[in-house]
């Protein structure tokens, strides 16, 4: 991980669009800043696409694609694709209509499972905004000590599901997408760009251990300064690494990119 200050110039204009995370990327401990949506404001006048990558339900990707300056957002850990349409918003879930209903039956299963197994772990508050995936609140609303949030993710293991974790929640799916292989679905459905050319084109920027995916896959990635929190648990860390947290971090990467661009 290097500092944000050492981007070269060259790198930064190739750059087309940003895929970027939500929560303590964007988001600071929830909570949307001025400095932050000014910074999105900036990609976007800048010709910037801009596309939100996060594990935060679809429900929400419907909110924001709405009412940022966003081309669109990739849900529930890469399973939802949300875009603006006329004055509404299209939603959208690979495979066929049978599969999807099998893979949240499942999904359902695995909930009562958690709740019979660990009655003390809660969904995350978000549930009823999700279609394709379920997290259990481990860092937001309640503190759960790291023995249990180990013994929730061999549960979902055994159950044959795959987990990841945020700064906030631990999720579990059966959907076959990821962040990265979600994130590349959307650019090339719907701006055109072949993976090749989505991974060499499109920056990304993230905070935590359920953005490995996209640390591993994009050439140009970018870690706020929390980051280096979960330094231990990526295998492919960021490249460069913003000198503040969250929120404010996001604004310095905007204004890193930006910069070589005029």
């Amino acid at each position: 991980m290097r500092d944000l200050a050492m981007l070269p110039s060259a790198e930064a204009q190739g750059i087309v669009g940003v895929l970027f995370d939500l929560d303590d990327t964007v988001l600071s401990h929830g909570v949307l800043t001025r400095e932050a949506y000014k910074a999105l404001w900036a990609l976007h006048e800048a010709g910037l696409r801009l596309v939100a990558v996060t594990g935060r339900p679809s429900g929400w990707g419907e909110v924001i694609v709405r009412q940022w300056p966003i081309d669109g957002a990739v849900t529930e850990n890469g399973a939802v694709h949300v875009v603006r349409e006329g004055k509404g918003v299209a939603v959208s879930v690979s495979g066929s209509e049978a599969e999807v209903t099998a893979r949240t039956a499942r999904l359902d299963e695995l909930v009562r499972t958690v709740a019979r197994v660990m009655p003390s772990i809660k969904l995350a508050d978000d549930a009823r905004a999700r279609r394709c995936d379920a997290a259990w609140d481990v860092a937001e609303r309640q503190r759960v000590d790291a023995k249990d949030v180990a013994e929730l993710t061999r549960l979902i293991l055994a159950e044959g599901a795959r987990t990841t974790r945020s700064s906030v929640h631990v999720h579990a799916t059966f959907e076959s997408d990821d962040k990265a292989s979600g994130a590349i679905r959307f650019v090339r459905s719907h701006f055109g760009d072949d993976a090749g050319a989505a991974l060499h084109r499109w920056a990304f920027v993230g905070d935590s251990g359920n953005d490995a995916a996209c640390f591993a896959a994009f050439r140009t990635t970018f870690g706020v300064q929390n980051v280096r929190a979960y330094a231990r648990v990526l295998s492919v860390p960021p490249r460069w690494v913003a000198p503040s947290k969250r929120g404010a971090g996001f604004a310095e990467i905007a204004r890193a990119i930006l910069a070589s661009r005029w």
